[in-house]
């Protein structure tokens, strides 16, 4: 059901702008104009608070809607966004052609204004105009190809930079937001100079003349902080790391369920980055929120790509020692310039990518990544297995050695690792908390390694669940995921037929002759990753460039091999970044 601030059934009082708007969404930019004033003739005109739910899913269609201005999104069965519908976007077409339930809920993220087409008057229109049907089901069938391919539709296009107070340098930072959103199309700052005592016409005008714009606010309260928020898709909310957290002014929303994407931006007063401040000031901010940390011109930049869609990731999975392989992509990336604004993975995986969110150079990661898994051992402190067959202590320790004390919100780089979480939510993503701790669960091989234990989960390596995850990644909006696989070839092999297990000097006599059985270890590693072999298949789809280098020469436990798998990796993403992937 959904709230109507405004209805205007006489067609004389439909917006001036009703003919532009239909002649630039996809749908109706093709017909003729006579097919075109016959929808327009029957149009009716809403207004849809932010926050309102237009439809929920399973409810009869009632008609197609027009989005004239502000943003609807269209929820997932969980509550998430699936995706967005700004301006000029139309909403209900499959419902229209195929005459089956609403498929989603559909709400609006703020104040919107929307065209509704009845289905009364729809089936009329139609029935005169065939083309109006055509092009209502090639919509239709746009939609439902890119929802079930993943691919995410409808970026935020309206962003409020709210300083939290005069301190807040929110102008400056708003300037050079516009200008990196300005290499992705026409993009604009509108500031109280500008824009208060406007009306909602104007507003709405000016954003159909952008692909991006960006209020600013730096005052707090006001009438003109509710009118940013009003209009924002997005909020973008600037503090100075280093002053005490509280409560931003005029924050409250105008309704309770307040879905958008909120992001924290961090200003740091040198180049590193104050741990502890971005869990201080995220606790004013509802769930989800998410943090970035500005030191430098280029950090506003990637701050830029990541909140209008066009952020690029990498997505490492797990594998063992061929994580290794890892180093050498990481440093064919680093020789072709090719940077990264968010990164992830799951087990080994993830442990690489936290080297890259540290900003640590290629050379780094590679002396730590020997020190920790060559020379460290961190698998051979055996124990009765009674939890499994190691301590873990060794791999602890060698973790916390590692990232120190280093939280995962205060990272560089946005950063989340997968865990399997066995007390029942299955796959655990991790975007905060003490990094060693997570990335410990990411990699705990069961049997081999103990889980890690926290608030009364029990947390175990992530391929279980999710080795490659792309699928969290394509969840945060990221327009280019780069994926390195390196599990090819993880099959066991056998030389003998045998049912139990034979006496140890057999096995041992046996082995000194070649015949090849898979040890305990190798058993258990790959029993806790052939689950997720199917899902796998279907996360390397999501991946605009996959990488899987040749790794079939190094097992998954031969961390001896690890100069191989570095070189393996190297030769295969330099030969595709050289063909221009």
């Amino acid at each position: 059901m959904f709230v109507i601030l405004a209805c205007q059934p006489d067609r004389m009082l439909l917006p001036a702008d009703v003919d532009n708007l239909l002649c630039r969404s996809a749908e109706f930019a093709a017909l003729d104009p006579l097919a075109r004033e016959a929808i327009r003739r029957r149009l009716v005109w809403l207004s849809l608070p932010g926050g309102s739910t237009l439809f929920t899913s399973g409810e009869i269609s009632d008609g197609l809607y027009v989005v004239r201005s502000g943003c609807l999104a269209s929820l997932t069965d969980q509550g998430g966004t699936d995706y967005l519908i700004p301006a000029g976007g139309i909403v209900g077409g499959v419902g229209q052609i195929t005459g089956d339930p609403r498929r989603r809920t559909v709400r609006a993220v703020r104040d919107t204004e929307l065209l509704w087409l009845p289905s009364r008057h729809f089936t009329e229109v139609a029935g005169h105009h065939g083309a109006i049907m055509l092009a209502t089901a090639q919509g239709a069938i746009r939609q439902l190809r890119d929802t079930s391919t993943d691919r995410r539709t409808g970026q935020p296009r309206t962003f409020a930079v709210l300083a939290h107070d005069r301190g807040v340098p929110a102008r400056t930072l708003a300037t050079r937001l516009v200008q990196a959103l300005s290499r992705h199309g026409r993009a604009a700052l509108i500031g109280p100079e500008h824009g208060a005592g406007r009306s909602g016409a104007w507003f709405a005008e000016r954003e159909a003349e952008l692909d991006y714009t960006v209020y600013l606010d730096t005052e707090g309260e006001g009438v003109w902080r509710a009118r940013c928020i009003r209009q924002a898709d997005s909020l973008l909310l600037p503090v100075l790391a280093a002053q005490q957290a509280t409560p931003w002014q005029g924050m409250a929303p105008d309704h309770p369920d307040d879905r958008r994407p909120h992001h924290l931006i961090l200003i740091h007063p040198g180049h590193d980055v104050l741990q502890g401040a971005a869990a201080r000031w995220l606790m004013w901010l509802p769930p989800g929120a998410r943090q970035h940390h500005v030191r430098s011109g280029a950090d506003v930049d990637r701050i830029a790509r990541l909140v209008s869609g066009h952020g690029r990731g990498l997505v490492l999975a797990g594998g063992g020692a061929r994580g290794m392989a890892h180093l050498g992509a990481l440093r064919a990336f680093s020789e072709a310039g090719l940077a990264f604004d968010a990164v992830g993975g799951t087990s080994i995986g993830a442990i690489v990518a936290a080297g890259v969110a540290m900003g640590w150079p290629v050379e780094r990661m590679a002396d730590t990544m020997c020190a920790g898994f060559v020379s460290g051992r961190p698998l051979s402190d055996w124990t009765l297995p009674l939890v499994a067959l190691t301590r873990g202590r060794r791999a602890t320790r060698m973790l916390r050695r590692t990232f120190g004390a280093v939280s995962i919100e205060d990272l560089p780089i946005p950063f989340f690792c997968v865990s399997t979480n066995l007390s029942g939510a299955g796959k655990a993503v991790h975007r905060s908390g003490p990094l060693w701790q997570w990335l410990r669960a990411s990699s705990a091989i069961p049997g081999v390694l103990p889980p890690v234990t926290h608030d009364g989960g029990v947390f175990v390596d992530g391929a279980l669940v999710d080795n490659l995850p792309t699928d969290v990644m394509r969840a945060d909006d990221i327009g280019h995921i780069t994926a390195v696989d390196i599990r090819a070839g993880t099959s066991l092999t056998a030389s003998l037929d045998e049912t139990a297990s034979p006496h140890p000097l057999r096995v041992w006599f046996q082995g000194r002759r070649g015949i090849v059985r898979p040890s305990l270890v190798s058993t258990l590693v790959r029993a806790a990753m052939v689950n997720a072999e199917v899902a796998s298949a279907e996360r390397r789809a999501l991946a605009d460039l996959l990488l899987t280098p040749p790794l079939e020469h190094v097992g998954m436990l031969d961390w001896n091999g690890w100069q191989a798998a570095v070189d393996a990796g190297y030769a295969h993403t330099a030969r595709v970044l050289k063909r221009g992937a």
